[in-house]
């Protein structure tokens, strides 16, 4: 995430709506006893009270376990973001953070922050391929802006049907050595039952835990006439997952092990990130995510492991993803930077919202990223890149068992990490 002012203050939600009359005295009993969701006032933090506020902007999709207490809010106008999720129906947690202020403020040049748990960008931000940088031009925020095409243009629904929605986007762009790139871009977005949840996470859930999850399968595809080299450069497929923040949140990054001699991580993205931030406890990276401190870190493809999560103490939520991972792919280098090699960066990132330096703040929020490798694609050929997110909540013990298997941690190394 980069530097933007902060702009108008919250939205002021949209107050009760009345129950519908009804045609007899019976009829209105019941639906006085039965008002639908509509009608309903949500408490803020739920996953109501985000979808009215989205559908007064937009008419969004939403996507439905069989259950229907499992449910994702996905957006076409909003460049295919899967904005929030809930394991506990409307008036259940809203797990995705959604920034109010943007949607009625001025379109800002540099980026248009509107939230969502799970959004597709393009990178390479920086190096001398970068997306983001018009050619020639100085590697500075004055200078850096988001394509329209992931920012503030709508994409194409192809189809949806309640529990999957797929959606597409073409865009044509000039990255920062100058080379036209044609690009199509198609999300296929698909909800999760706990029966696949337990096969993909190969666990077992217990009665008294409450889950959600979802799946999005992201393409990437050379719509011109020339192909992707590393001489030209070539883009990648960008995850990121927003987060709401509490005080005592934790995101938790399993790694390889190495050489002691070896790095374990990039800390540096945004200038150091302060070591009372970040403990490394037998093979799991934690890093400090309340929304205090800007920094962002990541783990090289070889370094890296296919799964990365969170734990909110105060809320007792987990949160996991999963995505795809090439241990020997190439992955692109998205600093700041012309020298540096392009072709040589991170595979998995973990973000941390903070004040800037004029005290202004985007969130806060915090954020897990994977990526794909680069694209060195023909015309016609298309690169893949699957990720995943799940949340669980309910009886600790049970959710200590998720963490330790997919995490190498427990909950209870994770909170006393950073008291």
């Amino acid at each position: 995430m980069m530097k933007k002012k902060d702009i108008a203050g919250l939205l002021i939600m949209v107050g009760s709506l009345n129950a519908c009359q009804s045609g007899s005295q019976e009829a209105k009993s019941e639906t006085d006893s039965t008002q639908s969701v509509a009608q309903k006032t949500f408490a803020a933090g739920t996953f109501g009270y985000d979808l009215e506020f989205l559908k007064s902007r937009d008419s969004v999709i939403v996507l439905k376990n069989k259950s229907g207490q499992g449910q994702v809010i996905v957006s076409a106008k909003y460049q295919a973001k899967v904005f929030t999720s809930t394991a506990e129906g409307p008036e259940g947690r809203s797990f995705g953070w959604v920034n109010y202020k943007a949607f009625d403020a001025a379109k800002n040049p540099h980026m248009n922050a509107y939230g969502g748990e799970n959004r597709l960008w393009l990178g390479p931000e920086g190096n001398r391929f970068s997306l983001y940088f018009q050619p020639g031009t100085r590697m500075e925020f004055a200078n850096w802006a988001t394509p329209p095409a992931i920012d503030t243009e709508g994409w194409t629904l192809l189809s949806a049907n309640g529990q999957q929605a797929i959606l597409q986007k073409e865009t044509e762009l000039v990255n920062y050595a100058g080379t036209p790139l044609k690009i199509r871009i198609r999300r296929e977005i698909g909800m999760l039952e706990n029966t696949d949840i337990e096969r993909m996470l190969g666990l077992k859930l217990e009665s008294g835990v409450k889950a959600v999850g979802f799946r999005t399968d992201n393409a990437l595809t050379n719509a011109g006439d020339q192909a992707w080299t590393r001489a030209g450069g070539a883009p990648c497929l960008w995850i990121l997952d927003m987060f709401n923040v509490s005080p005592s949140t934790v995101v938790a990054l399993p790694y390889q092990a190495g050489k002691p001699s070896d790095k374990i991580a990039t800390t540096d993205y945004f200038g150091e990130i302060p070591k009372d931030r970040i403990r490394y406890e037998n093979g799991t990276l934690l890093f400090k995510a309340d929304g205090q401190s800007r920094g962002k870190l990541g783990l090289a493809p070889e370094r890296a492991k296919p799964v990365a999560g969170s734990y909110d103490v105060q809320n007792n939520v987990i949160t996991i993803a999963t995505f795809d991972l090439d241990a020997k792919g190439t992955y692109l280098n998205q600093e700041w930077n012309t020298k540096k090699d392009p072709y040589r960066g991170d595979a998995v990132n973990a973000y941390n919202d903070g004040p800037l330096a004029d005290g202004s703040q985007m969130g806060p929020f915090y954020e897990i990223e994977s990526v794909s490798p680069a694209a060195f694609l023909k015309p016609d050929a298309t690169l893949t890149h699957q990720h995943n997110v799940f949340h669980f909540t309910g009886e600790k013990k049970a959710l200590n068992a998720i963490s330790e298997q997919l995490l190498g941690i427990s909950l209870e190394a994770m909170e006393k990490a950073f008291q």
